[in-house]
């Protein structure tokens, strides 16, 4: 099965395994440049899978998440 992820990730990784994706540099996403690459590397995220498992950006998806069954 093939997923497409080309709006996702820079050209060069559009043809890559979802897989070798997770392990490149955050700056292969789409629109994420060099220096924001270096921004996140001061936190300890070097790549997609680090982004992916960070902490922070889980809750913060959890809270965005359950906030759309609040009343």
């Amino acid at each position: 099965m093939a997923i497409n992820v080309n709006k996702a990730v820079d050209k060069a990784f559009e043809t890559k395994s979802l897989r070798e994706i997770a392990d490149a540099p955050v700056s292969a996403l789409e629109g994420l440049s060099e220096a924001n690459a270096a921004l996140l590397g001061q936190l300890g995220i070097k790549t997609i899978r680090d982004l992916g498992e960070w902490k922070f950006a889980n809750w913060a998806q959890a809270i965005v998440e359950l906030a759309k069954l609040e009343e």
